[in-house]
This record gives structure tokens, sequence and C-alpha cells, in this order.
């Protein structure tokens, strides 16, 4: 595996989306064709439903492995004012979409969502659905911080609805902890997980990092050991992204020889995987694990698991809808981005202009590459019909994966493709053979993060 893991070890996307970010056709986007997409997508999807990503960039400290976009204040007097543009720019959306539309999932995200406070947060949700109707089965869901999400913020979340809810654990050495600057205690994490059990959330999520500075296969399993204590319904086991290139700032606080080598992190997704396993998680998708009442691993067993800009979910809408700056948003036929900046963010909403800076408008090629790369992710598998790849060069794509079927990493039928068990940690590589955007055009500087 050792070998395997060299050899694989390069930088790599992580199929968020399909083309991925560097690689939008910016240049033949336009605002105009984003809001005739959208309108386009919810008339054709309106049974469907939508969903809504709100971004929420306010963080009292700077986490340094985080590659979100953020602004690090204590001024909470920042809130209001976001607030009242993230409602100005539903409103604009909802306007464009000319119906009220029904919303299926919405995702708080950051930055740190509890920074807000909880009768912000109450306000921000119930402005929403003021323009909406809620799914009969509206999944609501939002990121904590254990050392500022309170009690209080659970129950008001709770009591407009929210019942998912995903806490940033990272890893409980403190040697770590002081590393990445995001200390906190096992005691916090423990106090936010059972307040949201006795309050009623049905999933409860911790977020877990391998990789990070300075952290050993022993940290790796002492903070496996303390998650299995507090059991949460599903976790998110993934590899740190260093980018310091660029991400700068936070991740710059460390050298390149701090981090684990590609040895030693593979290592510790490896035993860390097994000790998941033996503790009753399942491998539902691409450093994802979820216990079997969760709704994660259902999806994963009925083949409705999605994978989108807010990671994997349990159910897909046509359109996506991301509100707030650097929010990106999906019609299913093209992505469009919003502008980072606070301050244009919300001066370009008080101005009633839908904030998108750049885009990217899904070709015939772009479509069919993304619904495989999309299955791989999702199923570990992908298939096709005679005569459905007519219009790419697809035995390119076999070619590509010829060496990784020599490996064992994949099997290739005669029009199916399959993630052997063996190949499931190398699933960005084997997702990269499909990606002909990233084949034509090798970038000049490095762009992602290692894919092992």
């Amino acid at each position: 595996m050792c070998n395997l893991t060299n050899k694989y070890n390069v930088p790599g996307p992580r199929y968020t989306s399909y083309p991925t970010v560097p690689y939008w056709d910016i240049d033949s986007f336009s605002a105009k064709k984003w809001r005739l997409n959208v309108k386009s997508s919810f008339d054709q999807s309106k049974e469907e439903g939508i969903s809504l990503y709100i971004h929420l960039p306010f963080c009292e400290r700077m986490c340094t492995f985080c590659g979100c976009h953020k602004r690090i204040t204590k001024r909470h007097e920042v809130e209001t004012p976001y607030i009242i543009a993230v409602l100005k720019e539903w409103a604009l959306y909802r306007d464009l979409l000319g119906n009220k539309p029904t919303i299926k999932e919405l995702h708080l995200g950051g930055g740190t969502p509890t920074f807000f406070s909880p009768e912000n947060l109450t306000k921000l949700i119930n402005g929403i659905f003021s323009l909406a109707n809620k799914a009969v089965d509206t999944t609501l869901s939002f990121e904590g911080h254990p050392n500022n999400t309170t009690k209080a913020h659970l129950q008001a979340l709770f009591d407009v609805g929210f019942r998912r809810v995903c806490f940033g654990v990272q890893d409980y050495n403190k040697t770590v902890q002081r590393a990445i600057n995001r200390v906190q205690p096992v005691k916090n994490v423990s106090n936010v997980t059972q307040w949201a059990r006795e309050i009623g959330y049905a999933s409860i999520g911790h977020d877990i990092i391998y990789g990070l500075p300075f952290q050993t296969l022993e940290n790796v399993k002492n903070t496996l050991a303390k998650t299995n204590e507090l059991r949460p319904d599903r976790l998110a086991f993934y590899s740190y992204a260093h980018v310091p290139w660029l991400k700068g700032n936070g991740q710059r606080g460390y050298r390149d020889e701090d981090l684990p080598s590609a040895e030693n992190k593979k290592l510790q997704y490896e035993i860390g995987k097994k000790l998941l396993t033996v503790l009753g998680y399942h491998d539902i998708g691409m450093d994802h694990f979820a216990l079997e009442g969760d709704s994660l691993f259902s999806a994963s067993q009925n083949g409705q698991l999605h994978r989108n800009f807010m990671g994997y979910t349990a159910s897909k809408t046509q359109l996506m809808i991301g509100l707030g700056a650097s929010s990106i948003s999906d019609s299913w036929n093209a992505f469009a981005q919003n502008v980072k900046n606070i301050e244009e963010y919300q001066h370009l909403v008080d101005h009633d202009i839908i904030p998108v800076y750049r885009g990217h408008v899904l070709n015939k090629e772009d479509k069919l590459i993304r619904k495989h790369i999309l299955n791989l992710m999702c199923q570990f598998e992908t298939s096709w019909e005679v005569g459905q790849t007519n219009f790419i060069d697809f035995q390119h794509i076999i070619d590509n994966l010829t060496e990784l079927e020599n490996d064992g990493l994949v099997k290739v039928g005669s029009n199916t493709i399959r993630v052997t068990e063996k190949g499931r940690p190398f699933i960005r590589n084997i997702s990269m053979a499909f990606d002909l955007k990233l084949q034509r055009k090798k970038p000049e500087t490095r762009l992602f993060s290692m894919t092992v």
C-alpha cells in the first residue's frame, strides 16, 4: 500500500463539482446567463424542491487548518447587517423564481455559524421561510463550533426545524490543537453532543482530520477512541488539505516538515478506517462514515447519496442556491459564485444585484463527465449505454484507467467501471481519469492539495 501511496500522491481536486472551479469557463459566463439558468432549472423541478446553502463567514479566531472563506473579528455588531443582506439576496432570488419555492434542504456553513447569536439565527431562518415553503421531509443542518455553541443555540435552531448538526473536532491532542489554533477540551465537545441529543437532534456528526501538523498515529487512535465514547451518528474523517500558496496566512504558521509524511498520513487513514469499521461505522463515500441508523447510511444503500458544494447529502435537488459572501450555487446546468468580499457583497445586494461574479455553463461533455464522477464518488461505480459516449473521447478515459486497473484499484467492464475496496482511498485519483479539462489544461501552478 505504501508503494501505491507514493505513486498516487499527487495534487488533485476533491470533486465537489465538475468542472472544478479552476477550470470554469468564466469568460463566456454572465450574470444574465445565470439568472436564465436559475429560472429554467426552477421551472423544471418545482415539485422536487430546492436546496439552500447559507455562508456565515465570521470567526473570532483563525483556525490555521481551515481553507474556507472567513472574516476574523470579535465585533458582533457585524451580525445584523450581514443577515439583512442575506435576506435581501434571498428576496432577489424569490422575485426571480416567480413562485414560492419549497425548500427541501438548508445548510448553514462558515466561517462559524454559531458566531451569530441564537436570536439572530432565528431571525435569519424565519426570514428565509417567510418567502418559502418547507418540504414534508425538509432537512435543516448547521456546522457548530464546540467552543462557542451554547445550549441556547441548539435549542433555538431546533425550534425552527433543525435536526442535524456537525461539530468540528479535528484532533484532541493539545500539541496538534495549538498548532492549528483550535484548542478545545474534550468536555466542550461532550457538552454540545449531549445537549444536542437531549434536545432531540436526529443526526449528530463530528469532523476529524488526519495529516495535521505534529499529528501522530497514536493521536488519531486516541481521537477516534474519545469520539466513540460520544458515539456521533456520522463522521467526516478527511485529509488535511495543505495549500499555503492558496490560503496563505494561517497555513504558513508551520513548516512542511511539521506535517506527517505521505506514508504516515496514509497509515493514519488506513488504521483510522479500520478502527471506525470495528466501531460500527460504515464507509459511505470519500472520507465519510455513518452508523446504520443515520440517513447518510440509508442513502448510500438505496442509491440516493448525492455530493455537491455542501459535501455528501442524503438527497438531491436540481437547484441549489448559495446565499452569502463567497457562496457557490448550482442550477445543474450552470455554477455561479458570489463575490467574496463582505462589503462588496452587501453593497451589490443593497443595490438589488444578485452578487455573482464568476461561473460556468456546462456543455454536453461536462454533464456526462459530471454524471460519471458523481456515480464514482457516491456509489463507487458507474456505467453507460452503447452510443452514449460517442461525442467525447471515452476511449481516452478508459486508457487513463488502465494503470489503475493493473494496480487493482478499479475493475473495467464493457460498459461499467467499479471501484474495488482497495481503490476506495484513491477515489480522487480515479475520478481524475475522467477529468478531461484537467488533462487538457495542465496548470502552471499547483491548484489542489495532495490526494493522499
